[in-house]
């Protein structure tokens, strides 16, 4: 899939240290599975069943998951049914192999909603999605600053009216970056202020629209019902948006958090992950999970509190800061 965030992911002249940012905010997931990798190679050169139960452990207990455990392990064990794994020092990079295909085929038989592009001329729209807590509008902020080094012109649509500091949080985002926002009182009704701010987009020409949307509603049924509202007079306003709906998870929250962005998978519409608190967790492997689990590309993920602390998620590199010494 073509992502709308172009080649940012691979640049290659990113900030000096780019990598180095990103193996900081990986140090703890990295002690809790490839050191404990590397302790099962160092017991037993010869793979053997009790050496797969000892990775099977490890690779839950860094929270990648059942599923995707299981997933790994299937492939080792047909590698060594054709005897292309025999011994234990063949183990590590098997498992980073593994961990690589998931992440760069992460909708292998995934029904998941795809990216869209605008029509020439039309700002492309972004929905962000996610319940409250998990860091949603400051990596709106974030997002916002990622794409003003791009020079890509952003408007911002305060949509998350439920929230009674969500406008004021955003307004002040919006003036440190010196980008303009539309919104309304608070209590205003969501979807008239995404009209709004897609009118003003249709005569301002941004690139870029954010629109930051309600975490929590009076039930999820509610939630589910207003994100579908907002997506039929996105669409209406400009053909194909949102271009995309990025689901915001607290990567600290694990497992829980996978449970609760599947209802947005399942009725927001989401195409794509902005992982944040990466660096706050010694269980980064929920990344694989994610992954995997929700069909979806992790386009983004927070490795820390400043403006910049937003990185475009690249597999490659995100593997190479875990198995790299």
């Amino acid at each position: 899939m073509v992502s709308l965030f172009g080649s940012a992911s691979k640049d290659k002249d990113k900030k000096p240290g780019f990598l180095d940012r990103l193996k900081q905010a990986v140090a703890s997931t990295k002690a809790q599975l490839v050191e404990r990798i590397e302790e099962i190679v160092d017991k037993k050169s010869t793979l053997d069943a009790s050496v797969l139960d000892d990775l099977e452990s490890t690779l839950i207990t860094a929270d990648l998951g059942v599923r995707t455990t299981q997933e790994i392990l299937g492939r080792l064990k047909l590698q060594i049914s054709q005897g292309k794994l025999r011994e234990t020092s063949q183990l590590r990079p098997a498992v980073e192999q593994g961990i690589l295909e998931i992440l760069q085929n992460p909708a292998q038989g995934s029904a998941a909603p795809k990216a869209t592009q605008p029509p020439p001329g039309m700002p492309t729209v972004i929905f962000v999605v996610g319940v409250n807590g998990v860091g949603k509008t400051t990596s709106i902020a974030k997002l916002a600053h990622f794409f003003k080094q791009q020079d890509r012109r952003t408007l911002l649509c305060a949509a998350d009216t439920f929230r009674a500091a969500a406008n004021e949080q955003l307004e002040i985002w919006a003036g440190r970056l010196g980008i303009e926002m539309i919104k309304q009182k608070s209590g205003a009704d969501p979807a008239a202020v995404l009209f709004d701010a897609l009118a003003a987009a249709k005569t301002r020409h941004p690139d870029m629209v954010i629109v930051d949307t309600a975490g929590r509603l009076h039930t999820k049924t509610n939630l589910m019902a207003e994100l579908s509202k907002m997506c039929r007079i996105a669409a209406r306003e400009i053909p194909n948006a949102p271009h995309e709906v990025l689901l915001v998870i607290d990567a600290t929250t694990g497992q829980n958090g996978l449970q609760q962005a599947r209802q947005f998978v399942d009725h927001g519409g989401a195409t794509g992950i902005i992982l944040t608190k990466l660096d706050g967790t010694a269980k980064g492997g929920v990344v694989i999970a994610i992954a995997r689990e929700l069909g979806l590309p992790i386009q983004f993920v927070g490795v820390g509190e400043k403006i910049d602390d937003l990185l475009p998620f690249n597999p490659e590199e995100f593997v190479q800061s875990l198995f790299e010494a």
